[in-house]
């Protein structure tokens, strides 16, 4: 069951991830065109900075999802069987804190600053941009549960 609800949001991310980095690429393009023919567009910049943040998080957490972040990994290689699953058991609990805080204090952050707006975009709230940090967290938070849940399973086969 979590299993397919992580592959939905990993899907999901996937799309806005590629919606926002089309974006801005886009708006780059633009910011560039208009720079070149003297014509100043002040939104161009705030745009483009968002989309980027927006981007990387919604990467970022699918990269997690698929074990394609970051990591040391000679400590990993060097250990078979149980040690090693225990050292991925605890990753992924360590990592299921990270979520945990990144969610919570990306509500926080969401909310202090959901009525502050952009300075070229008046009408446009901060809160859409803070509000990507409590998505990825969520996110990762389940990607992590079903990750945990496959070490768990692995652990009771005893492999």
């Amino acid at each position: 069951m979590i299993k397919k609800f992580a592959n939905l949001i990993e899907s999901i991310q996937l799309k806005l991830g590629v919606f926002f980095l089309a974006l801005f690429f886009a708006v780059i393009v633009l910011q560039m065109f208009v720079r070149y023919i003297g014509v100043s567009v002040i939104w161009t910049e705030e745009v483009a900075n968002y989309s980027f943040i927006w981007a990387v998080f919604m990467g970022a957490s699918v990269m997690l999802h698929r074990n394609g972040h970051f990591r040391f990994s000679l400590l990993f290689e060097k250990l078979t069987g149980k040690s090693k699953l225990f050292l991925k058991l605890t990753i992924n609990l360590i990592l299921v804190l990270f979520s945990l805080a990144v969610f919570y204090f990306g509500i926080i952050a969401t909310l202090n600053f959901w009525n502050y707006t952009w300075y070229s975009l008046p009408n446009f709230k901060m809160g859409y941009m803070f509000i990507s940090l409590p998505v990825m967290g969520f996110s990762m938070l389940i990607y992590e549960l079903d990750h945990l849940l496959d070490d768990y399973s692995e652990l009771k086969e005893g492999k």
